[in-house]
């Protein structure tokens, strides 16, 4: 008997293949990718480093041949061990790094070991706030690294930029361990170099970026990088902008070494702190096959053809955004500097944005519903949705199809002002029908990878 989860799949590949994918943290990935994910690797367990001689700066032919010392646990290694000096001297490259660890499974995981390779119990760290847009891992006070650490959020201006004199204010007065900044929804480009120079009156303190959501607009040269300007440490998934597999990320500047000798807690030798805190402090055994996929992810976003789709990301963005904007839709901060937009569904048409979500899905957009700065709780039914163009950039959608999208947005709006509940929404399914048939006409002209 087949194994239904079989069928499901084939199922799963349909919808996406047949709708348009607008949630902002979510892509495509290539074919070789997905055949490094599903490669003999999963097979084998690799607990432990390998040797970082040469790694950035030996070639990647001599990656590939050479064989050399480890520090795993287990034996028969020296494939996975070239397979993850690859990844790593990509890694380097592609963010302009002095380390890479490419074990993270996940942006949770690389933000956590950051956090335990620098930080004591109770230690302070500022960040912002899930409300202003920033992650859950960024203080929530339902995850676990906010029972651990003591996080000071800051917030964002009426104009949706960070409010850098709060920031300031709190940094100098609370002189906490780790400065972050990083958010899942925010439109502006941080001004890192404004932040950076917080360092010279903070020493001691980490300055660390989360750029989960734009580190392929970093690769591919359409956003700043925020190791250029003085941070010490970035983390990122390496799916969203980067399109690769699902996992994590942590990039560094300063020593690199072995990890098996506990170095001095500097700043200088915070790459060495993070090793030992991704394995053993918070991981077992990384995802070898995970691993491979993001190494060859980082291959397609050195090549020139990379910097095109990521500026691609950002017009489409642009010219999305305009769009809503003349069709009546409120965006929190007027419009996007990157891959993303937050509407105030709530200002816009007097709906939550769960509602919302839940008529697009029937005509074949997803996005997600999203808190805003000027909700008080209630994350499951916020006032705003938060979409992006990442995905149906790698499609190869364009300026012409942004003006489509929001026709259907705007119709589908109305329709939620005229039912008012989900369950009212089955009255106007004939209507749904017809835009969820124009959305399969177009998204089949852009077949998936």
């Amino acid at each position: 008997m087949k194994d239904p989860v079989f069928d499901l799949i084939e199922s799963e590949k349909q919808r996406q293949a047949e709708g348009l994918e607008l949630i902002p943290s979510e892509n495509y990935v290539s074919k070789e990718v997905l055949e490094a994910m599903g490669s003999v690797l999963t097979n084998k367990y690799s607990e432990g480093y390998p040797s970082f001689k040469g790694v950035p700066g030996e070639s990647e032919e001599q990656i590939a041949k050479e064989i050399l010392p480890n520090y795993r646990y287990y034996g028969g290694q020296e494939n996975v061990d070239r397979i993850e000096r690859l990844a790593i001297a990509r890694a380097c490259e592609l963010f302009h790094a002095d380390h890479a660890n490419v074990q993270p499974h996940s942006g949770a995981n690389a933000n956590e070991a950051v956090y335990f390779a620098w930080c004591e119990p109770g230690d302070k760290i500022l960040a912002m706030s899930l409300p202003a847009g920033g992650h859950l891992t960024h203080g929530a006070p339902v995850t676990r690294s906010a029972k651990i650490y003591n996080f000071i959020s800051y917030g964002v201006t009426e104009g949706g930029d960070i409010d850098y004199e709060e920031l300031e204010k709190k940094a100098l007065a609370e002189k906490p361990k780790i400065v972050l900044v990083g958010y899942s929804a925010f439109m502006k480009i941080p001004d890192f170099a404004r932040i950076g120079a917080l360092s010279a009156k903070l020493p001691g303190t980490l300055f660390m970026a989360d750029m989960a959501h734009v580190a392929g607009l970093i690769a591919g040269g359409v956003h700043p990088n925020p190791l250029a300007y003085g941070f010490h440490v970035m983390t990122t998934t390496t799916h969203k902008t980067l399109r690769g597999p699902r996992g994590g990320l942590i990039l560094s500047k300063g020593n690199v070494a072995s990890p098996l000798k506990k170095p001095e807690k500097t700043l200088e030798n915070i790459p060495i702190l993070i090793d030992r805190a991704v394995f053993p402090g918070t991981q077992g055994g990384p995802l070898e096959h995970v691993i491979a996929a993001k190494a060859v992810t980082f291959r397609e976003d050195l090549q020139p053809e990379f910097k095109e789709y990521a500026a691609k990301i950002v017009e489409n963005a642009k010219a999305l955004a305009g769009e809503l904007i003349e069709k009546g839709f409120v965006l929190q901060g007027g419009g996007t500097e990157n891959h993303l937009v937050l509407i105030d569904m709530e200002k816009s048409f007097g709906i939550d944005g769960k509602l919302y979500e839940i008529a697009l899905d029937k005509v074949g957009l997803t996005l997600n519903a999203n808190a805003l700065p000027s909700d008080k709780g209630g994350a499951y039914r916020p006032s705003g949705v938060r979409l992006g163009t990442p995905a149906i950039t790698t499609r190869g959608l364009g300026v012409a199809e942004m003006k489509k999208l929001a026709g259907w947005m705007r119709t589908v709006a109305d329709i939620c002002v005229k039912a008012g509940t989900e369950a009212e929404l089955d009255a106007y399914g004939e209507d749904l029908a017809v835009i969820r048939e124009e959305v399969r006409k177009v998204a089949l002209e852009f077949p998936l990878p």
